[in-house]
């Protein structure tokens, strides 16, 4: 089986994640991660002997602007330069910095190479704003793709599991946003929540993908660092009751979905972090949304729910996807999400 070739542009919070979801893929092969600077995570890849995810060797390349000696003064092996890497891939995963993705562009045109973008890049940077499970088909063969952000990608999976088993015609939403992830110290310390204006991003982006759901939304900033989490309010096609059993019925039966209650001991956004710890997942990672069954209710024709958005790792199946859509390794959305989930061991907890 030949497989795909990969590259990973910027080695960051993001970057390290999509290496390692590359890594785990049996039909593509990493072919190595790009940065600027000898960053902790890069520091912390050296001490491990450059041995990532699935005891795979991430070679390491330099970005323009990378100073080599610091990276020879830390014993750090360095394959080549950004353009060497370019060259040896069939589609690069780019999640460098906000910007930077669209200067990166142009190498990739130049060169002729596919890439997937994250959710910091403008939408103008790629031919379709993607999603595996809500537009798979439309992501078959382009050659820039750009993925949503890790609360939307939650929040589409969602929503568009009870689109399709129900029928959804609008939502309104409410995200309650980690300020930053672990670590980000220009964030600054604070004891306050923030609003943003009306409506979220989020909301907008989901009716991108989604053009048949009216959807609105409002964002708060929570000084916090594990997970966001967005309730949904939403509403059925022609005025059709969705009913709790109904929703809890579909979520239920998706993979990227874990449903989960207070009872059991998950009392908010730590208990699913902790969990994912405790489940030896590498990083703290869950690649699943949490869904709250206790959180399911009916409000009229309406039905309102709770997600928690694992923000570090949601996006990661999501990339698979648009991978195995841009190359065309799989024709639909069920056969390239189900090998996607497969070699990511998403969704195992259901058989147990």
């Amino acid at each position: 089986m030949k497989k795909i070739k990969v590259g990973v542009a910027g080695y960051g919070t993001i970057g390290q994640r999509l290496a390692d979801g590359v890594a785990m893929q049996g039909d593509m092969e990493l072919v190595g991660v790009a940065d600027l600077a000898p960053t902790l995570a890069i520091q912390a890849l050296r001490e491990r002997d450059m041995i990532g995810a699935n005891g795979v060797k991430y070679d390491l390349y330099l970005v323009e602007g990378a100073d080599k000696a610091q990276f020879d003064q830390l014993d750090i092996p360095v394959a080549g330069s950004f353009e060497d890497l370019i060259g040896k891939v069939d589609i690069m995963l780019d999640s460098a910095p906000g910007g930077v993705g669209a200067k990166n562009k142009v190498l990739y045109e130049k060169m002729g190479r596919k890439a997937v973008f994250q959710g910091g890049e403008k939408n103008a940077v790629a031919d379709v704003f993607f999603h595996g499970y809500a537009n798979y088909e439309k992501g078959l063969g382009a050659n820039y793709l750009k993925l949503t952000s890790c609360n939307t990608t939650g929040l589409i999976r969602a929503v568009d599991a009870l689109d399709r088993a129900v029928g959804v015609s609008k939502v309104a939403i409410t995200i309650i946003r980690r300020v930053a992830d672990p670590g980000d110290y220009h964030r600054g310390l604070t004891n306050a929540l923030q609003i943003d204006k009306a409506p979220s991003h989020q909301a907008v982006d989901l009716m991108t993908i989604m053009p048949h759901v009216e959807a609105t939304g409002i964002l708060v900033h929570t000084p916090v660092t594990h997970g966001h989490i967005i309730t949904v309010l939403a509403s059925g096609r022609d005025g059709k009751k969705i009913t709790r059993e109904q929703a809890l019925a579909c979520f239920e039966a998706h993979p990227r979905i874990r449903v989960v209650s207070i009872d059991e001991g998950f009392k908010g956004n730590a208990s699913l972090f902790k969990y994912a710890r405790d489940l030896g997942n590498r990083r703290g990672d869950m690649y699943e949304i949490g869904l709250w069954k206790d959180s399911i209710v009916e409000s009229g024709n309406d039905i309102m729910f709770a997600i928690n958005i694992p923000q570090e790792s949601v996006t990661i199946p999501e990339t698979m996807d648009a991978i195995r859509a841009a190359m065309e390794m799989q024709p639909d959305r069920e056969s390239g999400t189900s090998a996607t989930n497969g070699y990511l061991g998403i969704g195992k907890f259901k058989k147990h």
